[in-house]
């Protein structure tokens, strides 16, 4: 029996797709020809990689700058001391803050085996890395900023020690200073003031790297000298710590006091005597110039080590301080 042909709604033919309304096919965008497909991808690689190219670029620029010293080699005759950056940079200081060395007293012991040491070692001769350790205030730094410039006073200037300070927060960059300095015909005295280090503070093994032990070494032109308020530069408290939470005490203590083993020449200063005191405050008003009778200058001197509850160089200095600004006297030699 033959099929009966489909029927479909009156009026409107036979069933066709639906189309796309009108609005919605404007939007889909016309394929480009091939010819521009080519050249856009040919020219999306070359902007990217010009980019690329720049930023590398960039990139080298700043880390040449960063890694050029700023000061070179043999440009150390401009001064006699400077400050090292840990950036690499020699900061030079044409006026060096320090005392005359015969106004430093009741160290007149630690200062002979120091200026022998210094001489020795300004000779060309062996000499050792020295720690001067103890009581603030009695000289240590002035001790080694003085014979530096005891050294220097009778030298020509192309046999003139250097001096280079190095901040305790930059110990970590001390490698690269010593191969800065390695290269030079100059000797130098590299001199950390206050070195001490604390709770988990690993930055002192590049000391101990650079002091002895290290595959280079510590150049034959550079000696280290350093002051502390402690003998192995380690807080008691800190070392009682390692032997108590160690599995072997002995090892964990050993690893850190070590160090200060490592300085050749240790110098203690111990707090001055009353008498030692009194000849520091007048060493300083004969040398200013600074003009008071024995019995008042004594009587305020002693008040004043009193009110400051404690005797040394630095405390004299003070004193001599305000008394010359007292009396109108400018601190100049005279």
């Amino acid at each position: 029996m033959p099929k009966k042909p489909s029927k479909s709604p009156a009026g409107k033919g036979p069933r066709t797709p639906a189309r796309m309304p009108a609005r919605v096919a404007a939007k889909r965008p016309k394929a480009p020809p091939k010819a521009v497909d080519k050249a856009v991808a040919k020219a999306v690689p070359d902007l990217s990689q010009d980019r690329i190219v720049r930023a590398l670029e960039t990139i080298a620029a700043h880390l040449a700058a960063q890694g050029k010293p700023a000061v070179e080699r043999e440009s150390f005759e401009r001064a006699d001391a400077y400050v090292w950056h840990p950036d690499g940079r020699l900061a030079a200081v044409p006026r060096v803050s320090r005392v005359e060395l015969f106004l430093l007293k009741g160290v007149d012991r630690m200062r002979d085996i120091l200026m022998e040491n210094t001489e020795r070692f300004a000779n060309g001769l062996p000499a050792n890395n020295a720690l001067l350790w103890g009581a603030r205030g009695m000289g240590k730094s002035s001790l080694v900023k003085a014979a530096h410039a005891s050294i220097n006073a009778e030298r020509k200037p192309s046999d003139k020690l250097k001096l280079i300070e190095i901040h305790r927060e930059d110990i970590e960059s001390l490698p690269a200073l010593m191969e800065q300095l390695r290269a030079s015909s100059f000797y130098f005295i590299v001199f950390c003031d206050d070195l001490s280090f604390d709770g988990n503070d690993a930055s002192y093994k590049s000391l101990k790297a650079v002091l002895e032990g290290g595959i280079e070494g510590r150049p034959e032109n550079v000696i280290l000298y350093a002051t502390s308020n402690r003998r192995h530069l380690l807080a008691r408290e800190m070392i009682e710590n390692e032997r108590s939470t160690a599995i072997n005490p002995g090892e964990a203590v050993e690893e850190k006091v070590s160090l200060s083993d490592r300085f050749g020449l240790w110098l203690g200063f111990h707090r001055c005597s009353q008498d030692e005191y009194l000849a520091m405050v007048q060493g300083y008003c004969g040398h200013f110039g600074i003009k008071v009778d024995d019995e008042a200058l004594e009587r305020e001197a002693l008040e004043w080590s009193t009110t400051r509850g404690s005797r040394s160089g630095r405390v004299a200095w003070q004193f001599v301080q305000e008394l010359a600004g007292r009396l109108g006297v400018k601190l100049t030699v005279k």
